[in-house]
């Protein structure tokens, strides 16, 4: 069964190379370039996990955050917070699976999803 990604991460080579990794290992990726693509494409197909940059145009990851949080349909999928905002700025974004620094290990934040994705029943992207 597949697990399912969604990518939100305004930066499209940082996108493409998550993406191509996680794709790599046997995921299904969805990506959005900033926080409103982002809640379209969760309520489109609902991930298992969403990795999410804090720094965008248009919705940054704290907007995508709260409105996430009070959607019953989204509220429970686990987020990973990726971004090159200071750890300090990063940890005032609260009910996040992880958080990772840019840049960051691939390896690292590969082991961090598989502790946080559930298994999808079957592909919808």
């Amino acid at each position: 069964m597949l697990k399912r990604v969604l990518i939100i991460e305004d930066d499209p080579e940082i996108r493409a190379c998550i993406a191509e990794g996680l794709s790599y290992d046997g995921y299904t990726v969805a990506e959005a370039q900033n926080g409103l693509e982002g809640l379209r494409q969760a309520r489109a197909h609902r991930p298992d996990l969403i990795l999410l940059d804090l720094m965008m145009p248009t919705m940054n990851g704290w907007q995508f955050r709260a409105v996430q949080k009070r959607d019953p349909a989204l509220a429970d999928i686990p987020v990973i917070v990726i971004s090159a905002v200071a750890a300090e700025s990063a940890g005032t974004i609260a009910d996040v699976a992880a958080r990772f620094a840019k840049p960051f290990e691939f390896s690292t934040l590969l082991a961090a999803i598989e502790q946080y994705a559930g298994v999808a029943t079957a592909p919808t992207y």
